[in-house]
């Protein structure tokens, strides 16, 4: 096993510096980037003086590389360039970005005017406290589930809970979001919980208890949407692990032996069901933790990670860009080989080594 981590964290090497370079190349050759948007904003800012005397400007050469830039001096393009750092060429740009990366410096921010690394540590505490509480709630709603409606396939709990999963199957968390602000949040009912933000503003004059309490105030719709609009899935996946399992010639025999039901069921069901669903941790980690909670960032102005990266592209901020790919793609490799470490941990029969995995 341990020659399997060596294996695979030098394989995160590599890996990481073609989906950086792949990247880099999609983001540099796609229009209105930084240098395109500035030149916008000193367009707009000049324009009422190249309209009445800027005229001899207008003609500048600026304009064949940037369109748009026709209202603008050479001068001022190549300002701008070198302010963003095209002035150099493609290549030595992405060479400076790899320097940067051995030592986690990811450059500044092109409009935030701050380190990369510093914007990424203040976001960080929003995205992992909507991931790590989401992920956990929807394990412990799901496994439980998923198993009760594998012991009881076919019979009314089981159908009567499958619409319950094909609704939230179906509706994405930001619609139960939206839901949960009209219903609870001052739209056109209640209004229970805070409309927006992690903590309240005088959060720094409460006890511990109370800050507590107006963390979790706070918390409490974003995570139910979350939990309502990922639980199905997982739900779905336990229960038809289970119900492959149950029908193996072990559990046959377990039963003919006379062995409690529950005994079976987590003394040898459970185990070898169970590796399906650790397999499919990271990816679900990764979806929670960076896509799926988007959405509810933006509804509640949760100032968080995946809010950041939707900005990011927005602005062509390629700094940012690069910097959350970057940990979002550490992170996704790092938890895949935590997955298959968990894999030989439940179930010791799989030995990664000796089928040769790579």
């Amino acid at each position: 096993m341990g020659a399997y981590i060596v294996k695979r964290l030098l394989l995160i090497i590599p890996t990481l510096f073609f989906i950086l370079l792949i990247n880099f190349v999609v983001v540099q050759i796609a229009p209105g980037g930084p240098v395109e948007q500035a030149i916008q904003q000193a367009e707009s800012f000049q324009g009422v003086g190249v309209a009445q005397g800027g005229g001899e400007v207008a003609g500048s050469n600026s304009g064949l590389k940037y369109q748009g830039a026709r209202g603008l001096s050479d001068e001022m393009v190549a300002k701008i360039e070198a302010q963003y750092g095209f002035d150099k060429p493609a290549y030595e740009r992405f060479w400076i970005m790899l320097k940067g990366y051995l030592t986690l410096d990811f450059g500044t921010s092109f409009f935030k005017d701050k380190p990369v690394t510093q914007l990424l540590w203040e976001k960080m505490p929003v995205t992992i406290s909507l991931g790590l509480w989401s992920t956990l709630l929807i394990y412990l709603v799901s496994i439980p589930l998923g198993i009760k409606k594998a012991k009881q396939h076919g019979l009314l709990f089981d159908k009567s809970t499958s619409l319950l999963l094909a609704v939230g199957y179906a509706v994405p968390s930001f619609v139960f979001a939206i839901l949960l602000i009209v219903f609870f949040a001052g739209g056109s009912y209640f209004q229970w919980f805070p409309l927006q933000g992690l903590v309240s503003e005088n959060f720094e004059n409460f006890s511990l208890g109370g800050k507590i309490l107006d963390y979790f105030w706070h918390m409490t719709l974003p995570l139910i949407a979350i939990v309502l609009g990922g639980f199905a899935g997982l739900t779905y996946l336990t229960k038809y692990s289970f119900m492959e399992e149950l029908n193996k010639q072990y559990v046959l025999s377990a039963r003919a032996k006379g062995l409690e039901e529950n005994r079976v069921l987590y003394g040898h069901v459970f185990r070898n069901a169970m590796l399906i669903v650790i397999a499919g941790l990271p990816e679900a980690l990764v979806g929670i933790f960076f896509v799926g909670n988007l959405f509810i960032e933006i509804i509640f102005n949760l100032d968080g990670l995946g809010l950041l990266g939707f900005e990011a592209i927005q602005q062509r901020d390629y700094p940012v860009i690069f910097g959350t790919l970057f940990i979002f793609t550490l992170l996704g490799l790092i938890l895949r080989l935590i997955s298959d470490v968990l894999y030989q941990v439940i179930d010791p029969r799989i030995n990664f080594d000796a089928r040769g995995a790579k």
